[in-house]
């Protein structure tokens, strides 16, 4: 009948709230594969889009993570202290500048090759957001400062220097919990980057 994208008629907008980032709800006809018109509203949150960066050194078998307190998690019954790769918004730069400049404010390593390996939306069903994700070799010759965020930005950053196997196996463990941080850690799985260091 027609195409993989859907048609949309009658799209309509209101604002709820612009206090953090822009909740607005969408009222609109949208046909159906049968080709029948259905009338459907949804809320969408839009946050801008993101970038995240996974950082790791082959001869030490090790990967950068971050931990901090994440107000949301805090209320769907965790103790807000989530172990994270770094990210950040984009805020109209590019997804390559924004993730250096926030790899080296969030972990203290200035790293320069950057590898992309995919784009992902994180929550389709209410959010707007797409993320970016990198990884990146890094050696302590590239560590420029503590890291830990900008404070200013109410930013408090624990930088954690793990072995890949330890981080693995807190996905199992459920210590790691966060979406695209188990997208990293698997992607470096599948890649297996220490394949020839481990012999």
């Amino acid at each position: 009948m027609h195409n993989n994208t859907p048609r949309l008629r009658n799209v309509q907008e209101q604002l709820l709230s612009d206090n953090w980032y822009v909740l607005k709800k969408y009222t609109f006809d949208v046909q159906r594969r049968d080709g029948s018109w259905q009338t459907q509203s949804r809320e969408v949150y839009d946050r801008g889009n993101g970038a995240t960066i996974l950082l790791y050194n082959r001869e030490k078998k090790s990967v950068v993570l971050t931990r901090q307190f994440r107000f949301p998690v805090s209320v769907n019954g965790h103790s807000g202290l989530l172990i994270e790769a770094a990210a950040g918004l984009l805020d109209q730069a590019s997804p390559e500048a924004r993730i250096l400049a926030e790899a080296e404010e969030e972990t203290g390593f200035k790293v320069s090759h950057l590898e992309k390996v995919f784009e992902a939306y994180m929550s389709p069903g209410s959010v707007t957001e797409k993320l970016y994700f990198f990884i990146a070799e890094y050696s302590e010759r590239d560590r420029t400062g503590d890291g830990g965020g900008l404070a200013e930005e109410g930013e408090d950053i624990e930088v954690l220097e793990w072995p890949f196997e330890q981080a693995l196996a807190a996905i199992t463990r459920g210590e790691i919990v966060d979406g695209k941080t188990i997208m990293l850690l698997q992607h470096l799985a599948l890649k297996d980057v220490f394949h020839e260091i481990r012999g």
